[in-house]
C-alpha cells in the first residue's frame, strides 16, 4: 500500500502481535502498512494541533482574542 524507504524500529513482541492482529482484521497487507498508516494519521493530527496553536497565538497578538 505505502511506497516508502523502509526503516526498522524495534517494538516489544506483545505490541507487535497486537498490531498484527488489528492489521489483519482491518485488511492491511502487512503490519508495516498498518503502522505506517497509524503514524501518518497521528503525525497529521499533531501537525494540525500545532497549526491551531500558532493561529491562536497570532490572533492573540493581533488583539482579536484574549
Amino acid at each position: 500500500m505505502f511506497a516508502f524507504d523502509k526503516r526498522k524500529i524495534p517494538v516489544d513482541k506483545a505490541l507487535y502481535e497486537r498490531a498484527a492482529t488489528f492489521a489483519a482484521q482491518a485488511g492491511y497487507a502487512s503490519v508495516a502498512d498498518f503502522v505506517a498508516h497509524l503514524l501518518e494519521r497521528e503525525l497529521r493530527h499533531l501537525e494540525e494541533a500545532q497549526d491551531e496553536e500558532q493561529v491562536k497565538k497570532r490572533l492573540e497578538g493581533l488583539g482579536y482574542i484574549d
